[in-house]
């Protein structure tokens, strides 16, 4: 685990089009406290057991578990997406990790809507899994802009009692990812580290390669409750890299931005010698 500030892990979905497999190579590789799991439909991802291998053979937690809640995931570990999250649930709490991942129900899921927050605030319930719902962002198509959530993207306007903010998502929706922090308070216990230049698409840049405030964001929770409780995943596309080469300097260059900035304590210079002429 890294020595000062929250832990920094990486998200199994930074490595696609690679396997989760991939995902614990480079973790253990660069140096990060561990992994967030996207339960996807890579078949070692949907396995609780071929996971805790993988923990084994590299040495990398897993400290959470992103359901699979996304459009191409609608079938991974059944249909009944009440059911997903109690299975997410109970994989988190196999691997010891504290937290679940999940975004705001689509709109055409009415039954899961209208049971989502009641779902949300007691599935964690005596495990010690806290159940963090994710803000999204709208949908552009042929120029109009349309949002596929239930009631809406920003999962502060419901309230649940724990929040992800994903500063890729922030860049895609036009949001003030500032103002989104405030309100998500205490409730802020994950963060997905990731950047966008403002494009309505959801890019999952490199940390200071778009116009969000990664840097503000990162320091605002260096401290506090988030630096004890809370666990920052670099969540970064890496699809168009041609080799494995390439992938490897982002996720370097992703992990060393994230350490810079969540680090509180300032460097020690008096042991440099003196500049003199």
């Amino acid at each position: 685990m890294s020595s000062v500030g929250p832990p920094v892990a990486l998200s199994t979905a930074s490595v696609y089009p690679e396997p989760a497999e991939a995902a614990f190579e480079l973790a253990a590789e660069l140096g990060y406290d561990g992994v967030e799991l996207m339960v996807w439909t890579d078949p070692a991802s949907q396995d609780v057991r071929a996971v805790e291998k993988l923990v084994e053979r590299h040495g990398v937690p897993v400290l959470a578990v992103h359901a699979p809640c996304l459009a191409v995931t609608q079938r991974v570990w059944g249909a009944d997406p009440i059911a997903r999250i109690r299975r997410s649930v109970g994989a988190a709490a196999r691997f010891g990790a504290r937290t679940v991942v999940l975004h705001p129900p689509f709109r055409w899921q009415r039954r899961y809507a209208a049971e989502f927050a009641a779902e949300v605030a007691r599935a964690g319930e005596g495990v010690g899994v806290r159940l963090a719902v994710e803000n999204m962002f709208p949908v552009s198509r042929g120029g109009l802009r349309t949002v596929p959530y239930s009631p809406g993207f920003d999962p502060t306007d419901v309230g649940h009692a724990a929040y992800t903010l994903d500063l890729s998502h922030t860049a895609a929706a036009g949001s003030d990812a500032l103002a989104m922090l405030e309100r998500m308070g205490e409730g802020l216990v994950h963060l997905h580290l990731a950047d966008g230049s403002g494009s309505p698409r959801d890019e999952h840049l490199v940390p200071g390669r778009g116009t969000q405030p990664c840097a503000e964001v990162c320091e605002r929770l260096s401290a506090g409750p988030f630096a004890t409780d809370g666990v920052v995943v670099l969540e970064i596309s890496t699809r168009r890299c041609r080799t494995r080469e390439e992938r490897t300097s982002l996720l370097a260059e992703a992990l060393v931005y994230a350490r810079l900035h969540l680090d509180p304590v300032p460097p020690d210079l008096s042991s440099l010698p003196a500049v003199t002429g």
